[in-house]
C-alpha cells in the first residue's frame, strides 16, 4: 500500500498537468499571435487558428451576424496606445475582436467587450468598417497580419478566399 501511493500521487499529478496545458486547446486549434509597432503603439493579437477541411464555415453566417475570428478562447487585440480607424477611435488596452457580417461582401470589425457567446450591442466598444476582397489563392486556416505601412497599420483577416483589411493609425 505504501509503494502504491506514491505512484498515484505520480499519476495523478501527470494526468492533471496534462488537462490543464491543454484546455486552451480544446477543438485542436493552433493559437496564433502577431504583434506590431505601429508609429510607437505596441500592438499584439491573440488567436485561435481553426481549419476549413474543405468547408465554408462563413457560408453559414446571417447579415447581422457576429464572427468570433477564430476558435476556442477569444481573439483580442491589445495595444498601449488608443487607435484609430477612419475617425472611430478604440481606447487603449485589451479588447476582444469579432467580425460581423453586414450584408453580402460589406464586413464590420467589432471591438467588444465580451465574447461572441454573450455578445449583445452593449457590449460593442466599437465598429469600423472592413474592406472585403475575395483572394485567389485560399487559406486554409485563419491567419491575421499587422502591417506598418508608413506609420499606419493595417490589420488583415484571411481564410480561405475571403481577406477583411481594416487601416489604422494611433490616435
Amino acid at each position: 500500500m505504501t509503494k502504491t501511493r506514491p505512484f498515484l500521487i505520480a499519476i495523478s499529478t501527470a494526468a492533471l498537468v496534462f488537462l490543464t496545458t491543454n484546455a486552451g486547446v480544446a477543438h485542436g486549434a493552433e493559437r496564433g499571435s502577431v504583434k506590431a509597432t505601429i508609429n510607437g503603439a505596441h500592438i499584439t493579437i491573440d488567436y485561435g487558428r481553426p481549419v476549413l477541411r474543405g468547408r465554408d464555415m462563413l457560408a453559414q453566417l446571417k447579415p447581422g451576424q457576429v464572427w468570433r475570428i477564430g476558435a476556442d478562447s477569444p481573439t483580442t487585440l491589445e495595444s498601449d496606445k488608443d487607435l484609430d480607424f477612419g475617425g472611430t477611435v478604440v481606447p487603449k488596452g485589451k479588447h476582444i475582436l469579432l467580425a460581423k457580417l453586414v450584408e453580402p461582401g460589406k464586413w464590420a470589425l467589432v471591438f467588444s467587450s465580451k465574447s461572441v457567446f454573450q455578445y449583445e450591442a452593449s457590449a460593442k466598444i466599437a465598429e469600423v468598417p472592413l474592406t472585403f476582397e475575395e483572394a485567389n489563392d485560399s487559406d486554409e486556416m485563419v491567419t491575421l497580419k499587422l502591417t506598418d505601412q508608413g506609420g499606419s497599420g493595417v490589420l488583415e483577416i484571411a481564410w480561405g478566399k475571403m481577406r477583411l483589411t481594416a487601416s489604422f493609425k494611433p490616435a
